[in-house]
């Protein structure tokens, strides 16, 4: 039986989908520069995908992340979700993600139900990413590629869903003072891109009936 948390989820995602066109994330820019954010400009943006994978352990959820491997030359060291760039050969932002999640951290597909979605995330560096939310039922050991990944760790639900758990930053880029969220948990800091997702999410499952 799904607990209540789980239910909860499903509610609040039950009315997403990846059918364009998407809702866009806020990303609260400064000097009121969201309405920059015109059609246009986001139709030039490079598709990406991650998968932000939700583990049943008994009866606690917990979200999986990725700690990106320090050597690599964009975003050593950082905290992500595994997915990446959408290819041609993806049918759809979801088989996008389980790809990369498969290839990243050996999450097999078939192990993944996608059971909704985050609102489409726009980067500073010109990707529009698609969040995908899949439920992982006993999930296997997984095996990282060492080349990309250098730690995969986990973090409880009930943690990131509170609005204390989330701290208001900022990083001075172009001359501009850009907001950001940033969450800790046991030494261990997300941020930027990825953090605006979690806040995304805890948006919807507060709202959730």
């Amino acid at each position: 039986m799904s607990s209540a948390l789980e239910q909860r989820l499903r509610r609040a995602l039950s009315d997403t989908h990846e059918t364009p066109p998407r809702p866009i994330s806020p990303i609260e820019l400064p000097l009121k520069l969201d309405r920059l954010l015109t059609p246009e400009l986001l139709r030039s943006l490079r598709p990406a995908a991650v998968l932000a994978p939700v583990i049943r352990r008994g009866a606690e959820l917990t979200v999986l992340f990725t700690r990106r491997s320090e050597h690599l030359r964009k975003h050593g060291g950082q905290i992500s979700f595994p997915g990446g760039r959408r290819e041609d050969s993806d049918e759809s932002a979801a088989h996008a993600a389980l790809r990369e999640a498969q290839e990243e951290i050996g999450l097999a597909s078939g192990a993944v139900e996608v059971i909704g979605y985050l609102d489409d995330y726009p980067t500073v560096t010109r990707y529009l990413i698609t969040p995908v939310v899949g439920l992982v039922e006993s999930p296997p050991a997984f095996a990282p590629d060492a080349g990309e990944v250098a730690e995969v760790f986990e973090v409880p639900l009930d943690y990131l869903l509170r609005a204390e758990s989330f701290q208001r930053k900022r990083f001075s880029r172009n001359g501009l003072n850009v907001p950001f969220f940033e969450v800790a948990y046991e030494g261990r800091v997300i941020w930027g891109a990825t953090a605006g997702m979690l806040w995304n999410l805890a948006q919807k499952v507060q709202a959730a009936p």
